[in-house]
């Protein structure tokens, strides 16, 4: 894995200069710390910070083709690039490296811009082709590796993560409203929009290229599901051969690298099956690693072990205490560079910095299945919900929903009353997109409530529903109920937060790799082609998946009913009703009248509330935690004047903020 930066002239002017290139590259040092490659011209400037993986000796980027007019710097990975190579050298393309950045020149001198239809990976590539002036921007199928672009006067600048765009300084320092607003609605902003004013994401699947002073944005590849139930008439034990023979593959194509590969194990289903199959289909010898909480309402430590033994793995286990999570939160922001309602990221940022110090720059990891074969609870919700909604009148539909969520200590289930107000929230909207996702906007929206009367007018007329709506492609409204609820869960939770803020940025703060076998693209076409009911069996999740490692896992495993990884929120940043200094300062009344963004008044009282440990329920906490990374955002990024070091070396935000004036980029160095 690695960062790229680049800028490009989108009109006649000075070429881009070698000290910018590096000053953008130098801030994502800690996505490729192994070294760095430049390429410039007149018109373009690319940067590429390694990490190595493939290729030691001779990876180096950016790479080129047989005769230097085409030049690539690439993030990511390219699993089947050995018979993507063979290929190409039967079709007469000579190779210098070993490298599978490689074969992205020549599958696009051969395929042109769909050559992206021939990678199996995950990546953000940035190819330059000398011939015929033209920038291409692309990024993966599911939004695993970032890029971000701006334009300032003639000039776009690219990167993979936003801070290298600010260490330019002609790049304004903005917060988006529009885009915090999303955030405390959907967990992340919509792509193109971010957080910050000016600044766009390239949304996953899609391929920018810039061409004669034209821009021109297209999409490749997205989620396809059927319009109406497929009829699949095979037995199910041979659909589940099929699943489990694609799933062995992925792995394998997976675990290809020139360094050791760990792996994962969370003591659910997902990284169990990841782990269990390196295990008994690969020769790669399994090394595991995971995180456990003092909370016994978080911790899954008894199923981790269960699985160690089961296995025999060599196996390194972090424990994460709340004051941990309190301590790192800040560097989690500066990795994140967005506000986040949940402090889940941080302890898997901790988790990454144990595989590095232990000698691995790469883990499989669980992520994604979730989301392919309906694992999470919304998916029952929406299913019990659109039952309801055919009988709103019924009593005994809504109490379905006291089934769900035993695991919670604060389940919205538990009360029948309250359930029953709680689902029935949107049920008229039971053929809309985003049926499915109601109680969880109408929850996360709550945050609202401390949003400050000026950033409250400024959002008035955004509407959750009209917005998404709009953002969707128009063929989703036309899948069936659960297809639907899949691809907006995969577009917005999935895509904009846990890859991202919980999977990319907090693994490569550590400069770890994170790989995804069940996102393999082939993996999730063919899940999606199946009929619901091989992925929800009644309330059972993933059935289809759980049938296809039959014998393989333990069943108390493989019958273990999800539990979605969560730690602590607000309780993280108190000690005995004391706050963490930087906490205080930030949450002062007068530097959150300051900001701007929040009610001080509110936001007061809300620190006291969890101060005094009574935020017990999933608003406040998303509240609490969205508020405070709000703020280090602003104070990261747009002032520019604290830095996670900062936090972490003790230094106080006003001692910090006295010397701001010689602070420009805010960069960590």
């Amino acid at each position: 894995m690695c960062g790229i930066a680049g800028i490009l002239n989108t009109s006649p002017g000075a070429p881009p200069a070698r000290g910018s290139l590096m000053r953008m590259i130098e801030a994502v040092q800690h996505r490729g710390p192994d070294g760095f490659g430049f390429y410039h011209d007149n018109d373009v400037g690319l940067a590429h910070a390694r990490l190595s993986i493939i290729d030691i000796d001779g990876g180096t980027q950016p790479i080129h083709n047989e005769d230097k007019t085409v030049w690539v710097v690439f993030n990511g990975e390219i699993f089947n690039y050995l018979e993507l190579r063979a290929e190409l050298e039967r079709l007469g393309h000579r190779f210098y490296t070993h490298s599978d950045t490689e074969v992205i020149v020549h599958a696009y001198e051969q395929y042109g811009d769909k050559f992206v239809d021939a990678l199996n990976g995950q990546f953000a590539i940035a190819l330059w082709d000398t011939r015929r002036q033209r920038l291409l921007l692309t990024r993966d199928r599911t939004g695993i590796r970032p890029l971000f672009y701006t334009v300032v006067g003639n000039r776009l600048l690219f990167a993979s993560e936003i801070k290298s765009l600010f260490a330019e300084p002609a790049v304004p320092r903005r917060l988006n409203l529009a885009g915090l607003g999303q955030i405390f609605t959907y967990w992340s902003a919509l792509p193109p929009t971010t957080v910050f004013e000016g600044v766009q994401a390239l949304a996953p699947g899609h391929r920018l290229v810039l061409e004669a002073g034209r821009m021109q944005l297209s999409k490749y590849w997205d989620w396809q599901f059927p319009s109406v139930l497929p009829d699949d008439h095979r037995h199910e034990q041979d659909i589940a051969e099929e699943l489990k023979a694609l799933l062995i593959d992925a792995v394998r194509l997976q675990l290809r690298a020139d360094v050791p590969v760990g792996a994962y194990l969370s003591g659910g289903l997902d990284s169990s099956i990841i782990t269990t199959l390196i295990k008994h289909y690969t020769d790669t010898p399994l090394r595991t690693f995971s995180v456990t909480f003092e909370d016994d309402e978080f911790d899954e430590s008894n199923h981790q072990q269960q699985l160690v033994h089961h296995l025999g793995t060599t196996h390194t286990s972090l424990r994460c205490k709340r004051a941990d999570i309190g301590a790192a939160f800040a560097r989690t922001i500066w990795h994140a560079e967005t506000p986040i309602l949940r402090t889940a990221p941080t302890p898997l940022m901790l988790l990454a910095d144990s595989v590095r110090a232990a000698g691995y720059k790469v883990v499989l990891t669980g992520e994604g299945a979730d989301e392919v074969f309906g694992g999470y609870d919304i998916f029952k919700e929406a299913k019990i919900r659109r039952f309801w909604a055919r009988a709103p009148q019924s009593k005994m539909r809504p109490a379905i929903l006291a089934r769900l969520y035993p695991y919670l200590k604060n389940s919205p289930a538990a009360g029948r009353a309250f359930t029953e107000k709680f689902f029935s929230e949107g049920l008229e909207h039971k053929d809309q997109p985003f049926f499915a996702h109601i109680p969880r906007w109408t929850t996360t929206q709550r945050t609202w409530q401390f949003l400050s009367p000026e950033v409250q007018q400024a959002l008035a007329d955004f509407d959750p529903y009209r917005t998404i709506q709009q953002w969707l492609p128009p063929e989703v409204a036309g899948f069936i109920p659960l297809g639907r609820d899949q691809y907006v869960e995969a577009h917005t939770l999935m895509s904009g937060y846990l890859l991202s803020s919980q999977g990319d940025r907090m693994a490569m703060a550590s400069s770890i790799e994170g790989r995804f076998p069940f996102l393999d693209h082939r993996l999730i076409e063919f899940a999606n082609r199946l009929p619901p009911y091989l992925k929800l069996r009644g309330l059972t999740e993933k059935y289809i998946l759980k049938k296809s490692v039959q014998g393989l896992l333990p069943d108390s495993i493989r019958r273990r009913t999800k539990q979605p990884y969560r730690s602590p929120d607000s309780q993280s940043f108190f000690s005995a009703g004391q706050p963490a200094e930087y906490v205080a300062e930030l949450l002062d009344p007068v530097r959150v009248r300051d900001a701007g963004y929040f009610n001080p008044s509110a936001v007061t009282k809300l620190f006291e509330k969890c101060r005094n440990g009574r935020a017990i329920g999933f608003a406040d906490n998303m509240a609490f935690v969205g508020v405070l990374s709000t703020m280090l955002v602003d104070a990261m990024f747009i002032r520019g004047s604290m830095t996670a070091a900062d936090v972490s070396t003790g230094n106080s935000f006003n001692e910090v903020a006295a010397s701001a004036a010689t602070v420009s980029t805010g960069v960590v160095k």
